[in-house]
């Protein structure tokens, strides 16, 4: 290159980097909207502080038996239908980690069963896992 300007006649020894910063800041651009701009984490259930310090800790797996139409138990525990509900909210009312498990026995319909969960769910139990009578006796 040559320049031609006033007295100065020769060859220009300075490099033109407008055009490299352009280049960058459109590769900066692209990058920018092609990268995903989300927060990725791990779903977490902390336990929960203890707000009864004299209380015996309840057991962890909770099971919701339906032995006959009118005979229910949880944890071996016998309890009628109209306290179900209340029982069940007494327990999971302080627990982080919300699962119980439901059971019928083998001459109870189906509708009993149903009606068992619905309350489960009714109680603020997040997941009701199913347990057969088969797989109970097997072990």
């Amino acid at each position: 290159m040559e320049a031609q300007t006033g007295e100065h006649k020769g060859v220009i020894a300075a490099m033109n980097i407008v055009p490299l910063i352009d280049i960058l800041l459109v590769l900066l651009i692209i990058f920018m909207v092609i990268s995903p701009v989300k927060t990725v984490g791990l779903s977490a259930q902390l336990p929960q502080p203890s707000t009864n310090e004299g209380v015996a800790p309840q057991p962890d797996t909770i099971v919701v038996q339906v032995v006959s139409h009118d005979e229910i138990l949880i944890n071996q525990d016998a309890v009628s239908w109209g306290e179900l509900g209340t029982r069940l909210a007494a327990i999971f009312g302080r627990r982080a980690e919300k699962v119980a498990f439901v059971k019928g026995g083998d001459a109870v319909e189906f509708a009993d069963v149903a009606r068992a969960i619905d309350m489960m769910r009714s109680a603020g139990i997040d997941r009701v896992g199913l347990i057969s009578g088969n797989l109970a006796a097997a072990r």
